[in-house]
């Protein structure tokens, strides 16, 4: 007879009671975040996650270990002073010598080993906080500036530009002992066994290890020559909140689309700085670049103007709109600037500067072009609504020519798109192909902005609606499908691209900008603006296929 129960006898987490569902916690969100992020490699390869969490569980676990860890107080001086000489005389000192040991022919290795870095680091940079809170001179204050100091210092050293002036050692000399700049650090990378410090340089003054060329290299990379574009994009701000959308704004933002449904609660904790920055816009704001990208051997820029759609759309700062359009050309001209990619109309400052080396394009005949070849093959019948733009007339005047019936719902889009129609052909089957329909059986409706809730109800089901417009239609039907505005994929060769156009996916261009891209590319000595004016259709979208950009996919389509 058994004298004792077996190891095997039972479940082995039977002691967790209802606690053992938490076995399954790990491998649910490990299952849930690999299926989220699976089609994005980006995603896949980004990993702070894991310092966070790790970081994270190593404070709670000082919080509650250490001696006086909890009910820390807010603020004391005395733990602020410390907290910088231990830095500066103790985590500085032991991180040169560690750091200038793993370069030791016998410790150094090719392979980067990320997590026993991650052990060295917080271990030396515990030592502070940790020191203070045990002797009782801890203060929330300390620990936490201490650790925006560590963010904001290895940033700086890692931002690959020179930006610190050389007053700003003049004015206290002993400061470039106390700091380093990112020309000190980017010496330790290029020339290996140098500049080992890690914000403080005075420990490789102190033994020798500073690089003879720090002084030059400095004072060659603050005269660095400006990187001068070849295509401007120039756009717009859309919202007073969009910036935060921008490459210059939030990085975690920016990957996204933009739109009403991702829109972040804390950004309405930030109102009182997105309602100064308004201001500020309004009466100091002048054009800003917003990135950089390289394409072959184009160097391509988005500039933007500090307006917003509405303002566009209201008398009163036309004049104001205008003139930093015409600015921003100006600057363009006078920087060597190829192709002027307009977010817009920009004949009159063709008109207005006839000498004009930068050419203007507004990208309207890749935008007709991007919307004729999202209509499904075999479509005999369209409907065109929405307030009617150069796009909307090029489009309609297409389809007529190739026997595909125009309907408008509306009669006086309808005269319009006519008498469009009439004055630049004069082929009667052309102007029969358009018609005044109110019967919205059409599969295809090609919209603009304007369109209306009550319009969309009067849609079949299964419509798709493919806009023609800059600003995508707000979907108000589940059961129909919703186009992205005229856009295209951009070739894996074009760099830099980490960021969203607005409402677009990743690494998706609007066809305006993208036509600037071509123009550039194909050397084409000539302007594509004004209400008229119209590149050949044909030939730019095969050029912009040649290059390597392509439609987006059914796929694209979103209920």
């Amino acid at each position: 007879m058994a004298s004792g129960v077996g190891i095997l006898s039972d479940w082995p987490w039977k002691p967790l009671g209802n606690f053992k569902y938490l076995l399954l916690a790990p491998w649910a969100m490990k299952s849930t975040y690999m299926f989220v992020t699976k089609k994005d490699p980006m995603e896949r390869d980004f990993s702070t996650d894991d310092q966070i969490l790790f970081t994270a569980i190593l404070h709670y676990l000082a919080a509650y270990i250490l001696p006086n860890g909890r009910n820390i107080a807010i603020w004391r001086t005395d733990g602020v002073i410390i907290t910088i000489v231990l830095h500066a005389f103790v985590v500085e000192f032991l991180y040169y010598w560690l750091h200038r040991a793993l370069h030791h022919h016998y410790l150094y290795s090719p392979v980067t080993h990320p997590f026993a870095e991650l052990l060295a680091y917080i271990f030396l940079f515990s030592i502070p906080p940790a020191t203070t809170t045990v002797t009782g001179i801890g203060s929330q204050a300390a620990i936490f500036g201490y650790m925006i100091y560590i963010d904001f210092m290895n940033n700086l050293g890692h931002c690959n530009f020179e930006f610190i002036p050389k007053w700003f050692f003049s004015v206290f000399p002993p400061l470039k002992y106390l700091m380093y700049t990112p020309s000190f650090h980017s010496l330790h990378h290029t020339q290996f066994r140098t500049n080992y410090s890690l914000f403080m340089p005075m420990y490789d003054y102190i033994y020798g290890t500073v690089d003879k060329s720090l002084e030059d290299l400095y004072q060659v990379s603050l005269k660095r020559k400006e990187e001068l574009p070849n295509v401007v994009y120039l756009t717009h701000m859309t919202t007073p909140d969009s910036i935060y959308y921008m490459q210059i704004g939030f990085a975690g933002l920016a990957s996204k689309p933009h739109s009403s449904s991702n829109s972040k609660w804390y950004l309405w904790l930030m109102w009182p700085l997105t309602t100064l920055s308004t201001l500020m816009i309004g009466i100091y704001g002048r054009t800003f670049v917003v990135e950089s990208h390289r394409f072959h051997k184009l160097t391509l820029q988005t500039w933007a103007i500090p307006k917003y759609k509405i303002q566009y759309f209201l008398p009163w700062p036309k004049s104001s709109v205008n003139n930093l359009i015409e600015k921003a050309i100006l600057d363009a001209e006078i920087k060597g600037v190829k192709k002027e990619d307009l977010n817009a109309h920009g004949e009159i400052y063709v008109k207005r500067y006839p000498e004009l080396k930068v050419k203007v394009v507004d990208g309207s005949s890749l935008a007709v072009s991007v919307v004729l070849n999202s209509i499904p093959k075999g479509t005999t019948q369209v409907l065109l609504t929405g307030n009617l733009t150069k796009v909307a007339y090029a489009v309609a005047l297409t389809l007529c020519q190739k026997g595909i019936q125009v309907a408008s719902s509306k009669e006086e889009e309808y005269k319009k798109l006519k008498k469009s129609s009439i004055n630049m052909s004069n082929n009667s089957t052309t102007n029969e192909c358009l018609v005044f329909s109110q019967s919205y059986s059409e599969k295809i409706w090609l919209v603009g902005d304007g369109l209306s809730k009550e319009e969309q109800v009067k849609a079949r089901k299964g419509t798709i609606f493919i806009p023609f417009s800059q600003f995508p239609p707000k979907p108000f039907r589940k059961d129909c499908f919703y186009h992205y505005t005229p856009a295209m994929h951009t070739p894996s060769t074009l760099q830099n691209l980490h960021s969203c156009e607005n409402w677009l996916p990743r690494r998706v261009m609007s066809a305006w900008r993208i036509a600037g891209i071509v123009h550039g590319l194909e050397g084409w000595n000539e302007h594509e603006c004004g209400f008229h004016t119209i590149t050949d259709i044909h030939k730019v979208w095969e050029a912009t296929l040649r290059h390597g950009f392509h439609p987006l996919p059914i796929s694209h389509l979103k209920f």
